[in-house]
Order: C-alpha cells, then sequence, then structure tokens
C-alpha cells in the first residue's frame, strides 16, 4: 500500500503563487495526479503526469497557470501554480495509479486513482 503526503498550502493573495509537493511512501509506476475540491463542490481534475513525465494533462481552468512534474527517483510530484484566483480555493489531493494513463479522459476522473493523500488547503483571498 502507497502512502502519500501532500505539503505546501496556505493561505496566499490573489496573484501569488504556491508550489505544492506530495511524497509517496513507496514506488508509483502510473500515474500521479492532483484533483481539489471546493467548498461545497465536488472533487474536481486538476492535473495528471505518468511516471516518466513524458506527458501531462490539465484542466481547462487551469492551462496556463499550473504546472505538473513528477521526481520518480523520489516518489514525489509537485503542482507549481502561478496567478492563483480566489476560485482556486480549495482542498488539494494528491494521488496515485498503479496504471499509466495516455488517454486524458482516463487520467482525469478520480476513479482511475487508488491511493490517496489528506489533502492540503489552499485560500486564496484578498
Amino acid at each position: 500500500q502507497v502512502q502519500l503526503a501532500e505539503s505546501g498550502g496556505g493561505l496566499v493573495h490573489p496573484g501569488d503563487s504556491l508550489r505544492l509537493s506530495c511524497i509517496a511512501s513507496g514506488r508509483t509506476n502510473g500515474n500521479m495526479a492532483w484533483f481539489r475540491r471546493a467548498p461545497g463542490k465536488e472533487r474536481e481534475f486538476v492535473a495528471s503526469i505518468p511516471r516518466n513525465g513524458d506527458i501531462t494533462y490539465y484542466a481547462d481552468f487551469v492551462k496556463g497557470r499550473f504546472t505538473i512534474s513528477r521526481d520518480s527517483a523520489k516518489n514525489a510530484m509537485f503542482l507549481q501554480m502561478n496567478s492563483l484566483k480566489p476560485e482556486d480555493t480549495a482542498v488539494y489531493y494528491c494521488a496515485t495509479s498503479g496504471t499509466i494513463y495516455y488517454n486524458r479522459d482516463l487520467a482525469s476522473r478520480d476513479q482511475s486513482y487508488f491511493y490517496w493523500g489528506p489533502g492540503t488547503r489552499v485560500t486564496v483571498s484578498s
């Protein structure tokens, strides 16, 4: 079983940046992904990346602002978030799968991921 731990959340102002990290307790062979749940809303896909990082998938609302990356040697994944907006306020979750997805539809489904972290809270407010 893989345990995931997110870090890097916090309270920032609109336009600021944050870098989220996710560390896995063991080797993660498939895709890793970020999801988020805003207050009063369903959990939604943010970004996904396979183990070798040769392709990335993003939700439309974060393209150009967020960058997902991975250091597979360290079982780590990151989410660089720039130009943050109040609507980015959410708990951000790290997830991992044993499968590599080269299909955006599959990579963006939360059912595709087996292990989840407890989440890190991001609040964007003036």
